[in-house]
């Protein structure tokens, strides 16, 4: 007896819910097997990824070996498409080509359906799984904690299996790092490096407004700077762990996004899954790794069928 394929979606019915909505719907498709390749691509030789999130843009060009010649991530800014073309340029200066050298390009990410360069738009959950599988293997998940939304995905024999996204509140992803290592004066990276030498401070509230709350109190306090971020980067890996553990993770786990290369965060989080989640430098170019795999490989389907 075949499985029927099932998706479960959520919705508050409101505006800023569509691209969220269209997100599921369209990873939800791709997931039924490899789509036809465009006939039309072009045949230079390289290819390149353009993961557009609500934070940055990440652009990876790769050559006919796989190998990456070049990779960016820039402030998306204020508009996508603009943010997007910017990245892109700098890669492609970066590599010393011009855009007349890509054979291909697809795009992701939230501003996908705007940006004007690309051959293919596809989701960023199809893309953070091809990347995380580069990173890992055929059978693995990816924990993806973004600037806007936390995804986690299942990968099984190289496709994905299944996803589950946390979109409606951002108390579990980077931009809550960001405004609260804003408010106690730091970077990401400091904020890190102050919470490893810190003590956890509880921050109970599910939503961001009240956690700032609760983190001005501390300061009001006269609380140690150390263990207030200790308790801002507990707080934010207990929501991703209670997102991550709703599905059966296997034991690869890969860590993807802007959180990605920070020893302190994987470890907490390792901690709090009870599985081993190895940080790497390449988990923030995941998903627009993603997206210049999936240009090569739906060029060379398409060039099969000729």
């Amino acid at each position: 007896q075949l499985p029927v394929p099932l998706l479960k979606i959520e919705s508050d019915g409101t505006t800023q819910s569509r691209e969220q909505l269209r997100t599921r719907l369209e990873a939800f498709a791709e997931g039924f097997g490899p789509q036809k390749g465009d006939p039309t691509m072009k045949k230079h030789g390289y290819f390149a990824g353009i993961d557009s999130g609500s934070a940055t843009t990440d652009v990876v060009i790769l050559d006919q070996d796989r190998t990456i010649v070049a990779k960016v991530i820039l402030p998306t800014g204020a508009g996508a498409s603009n943010g997007a073309q910017r990245a892109l340029d700098q890669a492609l200066q970066q590599a010393g080509l011009t855009q007349a050298d890509l054979t291909a390009t697809v795009t992701t990410g939230y501003g996908r359906g705007v940006i004007q360069t690309g051959d293919k738009s596809v989701t960023e959950i199809t893309c953070h799984a091809r990347g995380g599988r580069e990173m890992g293997s055929d059978d693995c998940a990816v924990i993806d904690v973004g600037g806007q939304d936390t995804k986690v995905i299942l990968i099984s024999h190289g496709v994905v299996q299944d996803f589950i996204m946390n979109d409606k509140c951002s108390a579990g992803t980077g931009k809550f790092l960001e405004i609260m290592a804003n408010r106690l004066g730091v970077d990401l990276h400091e904020l890190f490096d102050m919470a490893e030498g810190g003590e956890t401070l509880s921050i109970s509230s599910l939503c961001t407004v009240f956690a700032e709350s609760e983190v001005i109190n501390y300061i009001g306090e006269g609380r140690r700077r150390e263990d207030i971020a200790a308790g801002v980067v507990d707080s934010v890996a207990a929501k991703v762990a209670q997102l991550a553990m709703r599905k059966n993770l296997p034991d690869q786990i890969i860590l993807t996004g802007g959180l990605s290369d920070s020893r302190y965060f994987a470890k907490i989080l390792s901690e709090k899954i009870g599985k081993t989640i190895s940080p790497t430098d390449r988990g923030r170019y995941a998903g627009a790794l993603g997206a210049s795999l999936l240009a090569e490989e739906k060029t060379k389907r398409a060039a099969a069928k000729l």
